[in-house]
């Protein structure tokens, strides 16, 4: 049988009467959109994430673009962000009418180089968006910093570090706004589309609200020009259902991580790093290797499938050429982009499945060496 570098299909067995459940009382509620399952949602997710608002919208990417267009980040202003992500992080900025600034990344994480951060900074910088990748979050002691001593505001894309910290702090709760994904990969992922934009400020909630839903604060009144981006009532009952096993999800992940640490520390690999201060929740585990292609292939003919995320940093792409950017401009994110792959980890992959993996990686590591 083949193993998948993620797969939800045991998850959902073990879990299934109460996805059975969460839809039957969502389709026998008689309201189907922003109704209680929302509300009580988007006040749980809030309260996991250490924040007082969250705003349930369509997707992680609109949680994004709505959060700039709330700190009326637009034409003309510049947000500093990094081009190891994936492309929705800079896609939103453009949506916003924003102009991407990149800045390198630390090799050994792969999360934004924040000493960098000053030296991109110009007259035009309103925003810093931070990512944290791959399940930790960016130093965001030194941003904070930074963004009080220039004036900037902080969103933190958060798509990939549901129930991550750093210093104690959850992602989402160290910046003005935040922007989470429940894509069905996700820590915490629903059955489809869907994300939430998640703050402290009052102000910003309630122009959240407003944006992802006409402009609206009345049916059919409009107060402000705004956008159709609801997460609907199913996914959000779905998605209260499956937060109370947040943790234990996170656990599982942990426990994976550590058993390919143990197992694959004396290879060839380069395995993760942890950055002090950081709670890793392992959305992703990312090994390093400077012959990843062959690995990729010889893996692939063992029926045992890996990814990486992400094999084209944004700013080489045709579809951001614009931007003018060029190789060699961001030389370590450039490198790890050639060598990094994940491997299978998911909470329901077994103790069996993920020793096949292990030995197969072993014994290909042997070969090529």
């Amino acid at each position: 049988m083949a193993i998948k570098v993620w797969d939800y299909l045991k998850e959902y067995e073990q879990e299934k009467h109460e996805i059975y459940a969460a839809v039957e009382k969502v389709l026998s509620s008689g309201h189907l959109i922003l109704g209680d399952s929302v509300k009580n949602f988007e006040e749980a997710f809030a309260a996991y994430c250490g924040v007082k608002f969250g705003v349930g919208v369509n997707s992680g990417t609109d949680a994004l673009f709505l959060g700039m267009k709330a700190l009326g980040i637009g034409a003309g202003d510049e947000v500093i962000t990094v081009a190891n992500t994936a492309v929705p992080t800079v896609s939103s900025i453009i949506a916003a009418g924003a102009t991407p600034a990149f800045v390198d990344i630390v090799p050994e994480t792969y999360l934004m180089d924040t000493t960098l951060l000053k030296k991109a900074i110009t007259k035009k910088t309103k925003c810093i968006l931070p990512v944290h990748l791959y399940g930790q979050c960016v130093n965001m002691e030194s941003i904070k910093s930074i963004a009080q001593k220039y004036g900037l505001k902080i969103i933190e894309d958060c798509a990939q570090s549901h129930g991550a910290s750093f210093n104690g702090m959850k992602a989402g709760s160290m910046s003005d706004l935040a922007a989470f994904s429940f894509y069905p990969t996700k820590v915490l992922g629903a059955f489809g589309d869907g994300g939430m934009a998640v703050t402290s400020d009052i102000s910003l909630n309630e122009k959240l609200r407003r944006l992802r839903f006409y402009g609206m604060e009345k049916t059919y009144y409009s107060e402000e020009p705004g956008y159709n981006s609801r997460l609907d009532e199913l996914h959000a009952e779905i998605l209260l259902r499956k937060l109370s096993h947040l943790d234990q999800y996170i656990t599982r992940r942990k426990e994976l991580a550590s058993q390919y640490d143990q197992l694959l520390s004396a290879t060839s690999l380069t395995l993760p790093k942890t950055m002090p201060g950081n709670e890793h929740v392992y959305y992703l585990y990312v090994c390093r290797h400077p012959q990843r292609d062959k690995i990729i292939s010889m893996l692939r003919a063992k029926d045992i499938f890996v990814n990486v995320s992400y094999p084209w940093p944004i700013h080489t792409m045709r579809g951001f050429k614009n931007l003018g950017y060029k190789d060699g401009d961001l030389p370590h994110t450039e490198k790890a982009a050639n060598e990094i792959f994940s491997l299978p980890l998911y909470p329901s992959l077994t103790e069996q499945e993920q020793r096949v993996v292990i030995d197969a990686l072993l014994k290909i590591l042997e070969d090529i060496d």
